[in-house]
């Protein structure tokens, strides 16, 4: 029987650059590939904008300057690596501290496929569809994302 301790929370940062592109995080977890936003899982004892600080600098190996909260999951969402357990996702727009320090792809999964492996790659907001995207959640951020005003999430 499933319960409200049965909830998964998950912080991602949304940089997207002056040409409205945003980051993508393509990844090799659980024998699948995956195309997210960067993030992860709140860990006990830490608030949402300590996770995708933390998270950022696991991932990118850099700081980032939170900007706004930019959308929390506002439907039922089932975790999808958690039997009964509940998704709540909270997405900031992030600007990273300086140039990037991390390598950037051209091309989607670009390294071997071995559980844990991460690239990097910006992509056209405008170019970008659901399919794209892996997780239901993102694939809403990007609706959200497609009617935003632009100067607005390009600045």
């Amino acid at each position: 029987m499933a319960n409200a301790t049965n909830l998964v929370v998950r912080v991602y940062g949304l940089v997207i650059n002056k040409s409205a592109q945003i980051l993508l995080s393509d990844e090799y977890l659980f024998d699948r590939r995956m195309t997210k936003f960067p993030g992860g899982g709140l860990e006990y004892g830490e608030g949402p904008e300590d996770c995708i600080k933390r998270e950022a600098f696991e991932e990118l190996g850099q700081d980032i300057e939170i900007i706004k909260h930019f959308y929390t999951t506002g439907f039922f969402q089932r975790a999808q690596f958690f039997e009964n357990h509940q998704l709540l996702s909270i997405y900031y727009r992030i600007r990273l501290r300086g140039e990037p320090r991390f390598r950037i792809s051209e091309r989607p999964f670009d390294f071997d496929e071995v559980n844990g492996s991460q690239s990097f790659r910006w992509a056209s907001i405008d170019d970008l569809t659901e399919l794209d995207l892996s997780f239901p959640v993102d694939r809403h951020v990007l609706k959200l994302l497609k009617i935003a005003d632009r100067a607005e999430i390009c600045s």
